[in-house]
């Protein structure tokens, strides 16, 4: 399926292992486990956090990736992991209806982000960017990453020591290592905060000790709340945007052209549906493709499937290793306390990075007031309760960002309102260009 890159063993300066090209066996497979560590340390987090089976969630994310292989015709080389956009969501579904009810939500939002990538296979992706252009994408990622900060901070009250020194360690694993290790900064400062916390008794190892080496993951069955919907399906939007993201940056390094693999994000989109509908049958978390395993691909220059195909089967095999979960279940509340504090604001600086790299231009008042109520509905986490429905700040914010931006361009296009005040084209994009060439905090002085 994959021819050989050369000798197998060297890549020439200048040249990458594409797709359908692989290295020899041993170095594919030692290219393989690199990336099931690079994603390890993000998708061990989510279980963690929501309660769910360490083991069924590696299971599933190994499973995804294998599918999203073959549906995509191993032509985008990426990782399934788990998404960090359903925490939220799932939480909340938990406190309503326990974990089989959060369960029935990623079911529903697997099939949603399906039925999508089914109708942009059908249609193209054009519709996706004019219904959420970066203003509006930016704003819901924003969001849902600030709205889970008042969970990060009750982790780290429970054991404040602990939840200090890991954010002292993911923060110092960040600016002294170089490389694949610099990239694992959290999954680093995980391991330097379960050191320090066993030294202080927190760590429980009895569950170690009574599982078996070898054994089944646990399933769950999920169960389905129509209140529950409002509460998930925001998330697709989430994922569709971050999808798309993705291969087109696997397109940019691969193929050089970010619109070479335009024609499969239908079959993209189709597939992480599908891993995140069987994980949530399952008792897993909800998938998305993985930013880290995008880096490891930078790093090495090797964009072959074949090393995904490794990964995904390691993934697969160490689910079946129940003292492995066991231990991932072991880490104590402090440290992740510490991890989320970081991670819940690295989710919500990703949303002002889509406005940074897009250049949105906040002197437009629709892209401001877009914004300032989604973003204030999302992180005070208002609540709309119709009947047997929930939305809570995640779908409102989501919804608010939606209405607001569509609503006010609209508007704007009978009355000119903003326009006549001088602003730039309401709705795009991007600035023509910067305020100034080369920011600083320093006073530029008379110009």
């Amino acid at each position: 399926m994959w021819t050989v890159h050369g000798d197998g063993y060297r890549i020439e300066p200048g040249q990458v292992v594409g797709p359908g090209e692989r290295l020899a066996w041993a170095p594919t497979v030692g290219i393989g486990m690199q990336h099931v560590v690079a994603m390890f340390g993000a998708t061990f987090l989510v279980p963690l956090i929501t309660g769910f089976p360490p083991s069924t969630t590696l299971l599933f994310s190994g499973v995804g990736t294998l599918l999203f292989l073959l549906i995509t015709r191993n032509k985008v080389p990426s990782y399934l992991g788990s998404s960090f956009a359903f925490l939220a969501p799932i939480a909340a579904a938990q406190s309503q209806h326990g974990p089989a009810g959060a369960l029935g939500g990623v079911v529903m939002a697997g099939v949603a982000l399906a039925l999508v990538g089914l109708l942009v296979q059908v249609v193209g992706h054009g519709w996706v960017s004019r219904l959420m252009p970066p203003m509006v994408t930016g704003t819901i990622v924003a969001l849902i990453g600030l709205n889970l900060a008042p969970a990060a901070w009750n982790n780290v009250q429970q054991a404040p020591t602990t939840a200090f020194v890991t954010l002292l360690a993911v923060l110092l694993s960040t600016v002294l290592l170089r490389g694949l290790l610099g990239r694992l900064s959290i999954l680093l400062g995980v391991v330097v905060g379960y050191a320090v916390a066993a030294v202080r008794g927190e760590v429980d190892v009895t569950a170690i000790r009574e599982a078996s080496w070898i054994g089944a993951p646990t399933f769950v069955t999920p169960e389905f709340h129509l209140g529950v919907a409002g509460l998930f399906l925001p998330v697709v939007l989430v994922l569709v945007a971050e999808n798309i993201g993705h291969v087109k940056s696997v397109a940019q390094m691969t193929e050089g052209s970010a619109d070479a693999l335009d024609h499969v994000i239908g079959r993209t989109l189709l597939s992480d549906g599908l891993a995140t509908t069987l994980a949530g049958a399952g008792g897993g978390s909800g998938t998305t493709t993985y930013a880290e395993n995008i880096g490891v691909m930078a790093a090495t220059r090797v964009y072959s499937t074949a090393a995904y195909w490794v990964a995904g089967l390691t993934a697969v095999v160490l689910a079946f290793l129940p003292k492995f979960g066991a231990a991932i279940q072991t880490v104590p509340v402090g440290v992740l306390g510490g991890a989320a504090t970081i991670l819940y604001g690295m989710i919500g600086v990703l949303g002002f990075r889509i406005w940074v790299e897009h250049r949105v231009d906040f002197g437009n008042p629709i892209n401001l007031s877009t914004a300032a109520v989604a973003l204030v509905v999302g992180i005070a986490n208002y609540t709309w309760a119709p009947g047997q429905l929930v939305f809570e700040g995640i779908a409102l914010g989501t919804a608010a960002a939606l209405i607001v931006y569509h609503g006010m361009r609209a508007l704007n296009r009978l009355t000119g309102a903003v326009a006549a005040e001088g602003h730039l084209e309401v709705g795009g994009p991007t600035n023509a260009e910067p305020e100034i060439d080369d920011p600083s905090w320093a006073d530029p002085g008379p110009r």
